[in-house]
């Protein structure tokens, strides 16, 4: 009897979740390799347009489940099954997708040509480094060495970029929203923010004290109260802090109020011009959840200017 031995077939890139959040790529990536074999992939380089930041990241298990975006969705299949391909080979490759690539049935909508830089994993060291910072709401850097096949903790740059011969990767803490006002407009924008997965803080009155030590420069400070006199307490603790935003409800009128006022205080120009007044992206609104939607938004864009 004649037995024949089935062709060892590699595994079938599947999508295990629909997340970009980086701490959940990372943790992806360290438990796929806890029980066998994992990659990082990682968006190094584009040419044209692109649907996603340089320093986007997909972790690839050895068992073809894969998580993250390094484009709209178009290529991330191949990219899992060059990972694949480089965990059995146990190296490092590169790979072109798009304008100036070997794939010509893979075509980017926007026109534009990304490469990825697939890492297998020796040791999962750097990556816990970057998520302990993050824990510790602390920036973080990554660099990749292709000629060392390796990655190194390193000082987080203002953005990523090829630093010499090597990649850094930046990641940042998610953003914080401190809530302040027991208002409808306030639970609607903290139901908003945490389906956003947002760090959301709500301040309770008279909870003041605190508060300092929780604003960092991730955070926005979100002040929904009708009456000046209650906002007046966290208002003056957020403008000695390094939040990157602040915003305040109420009319054009009411905030000529609130500049007087802390005008009187003695607080300088510069850091009354930081309060984002009336509140939102746009108004005006006459609901809370358009209000929610009008703040998250203003929040979300000024994180993107802060740490473009």
């Amino acid at each position: 009897m004649h037995h024949t031995l089935a062709p060892i077939t590699a595994p079938i890139p599947v999508r295990a979740s629909l997340t970009d959040d980086p701490v959940e790529l990372l943790r992806f990536a360290i438990d796929a390799h806890s029980v066998g074999a994992a990659a990082l992939a990682t968006l190094v380089d584009i040419r044209g347009g692109a649907a996603r930041a340089l320093g986007a990241h997909m972790a690839v298990a050895a068992d073809g489940q894969f998580c993250g975006y390094v484009s709209g969705g178009c290529v991330e299949a191949a990219v899992a099954s060059e990972a694949l391909l480089a965990m059995a080979q146990g190296r490092d490759r590169t790979v072109k997708f798009g304008d100036g690539s070997p794939f010509f049935d893979i075509v980017l909508p926007c026109g534009g040509g990304i490469s990825v830089a697939i890492h297998v994993l020796k040791d999962v060291g750097a990556l816990r480094h970057v998520l302990d910072r993050l824990e510790r709401r602390q920036a973080a850097g990554l660099a990749y060495s292709p000629g060392q096949q390796a990655l190194e903790p390193v000082e987080p740059l203002p953005r990523a970029q090829w630093l010499e011969q090597d990649f850094v990767t930046v990641y940042r803490p998610r953003t914080r929203v401190v809530l302040s006002g027991q208002t409808i407009e306030a639970q609607a924008v903290a139901r908003l923010a945490e389906a956003s997965g947002y760090d959301v803080i709500a301040v309770a009155p008279g909870g003041v004290r605190p508060v300092a030590d929780i604003i960092d420069p991730f955070t926005a400070v979100v002040l929904l109260h009708h009456e000046l006199d209650a906002e007046a307490a966290i208002l003056e603790i957020a403008l000695a802090s390094p939040g990157f935003y602040i915003g305040a409800l109420g009319s054009t009128r009411t905030h000529r109020r609130r500049v007087e006022r802390l005008r009187a205080m003695a607080f300088r120009r510069d850091d009354i011009a930081r309060i984002k007044a009336p509140i939102g992206m746009f108004g005006p609104t006459r609901d809370a959840t358009s209000l929610a939607l009008s703040v998250l938004a203003d929040v979300a864009a000024a994180r993107l200017v802060a740490y473009a």
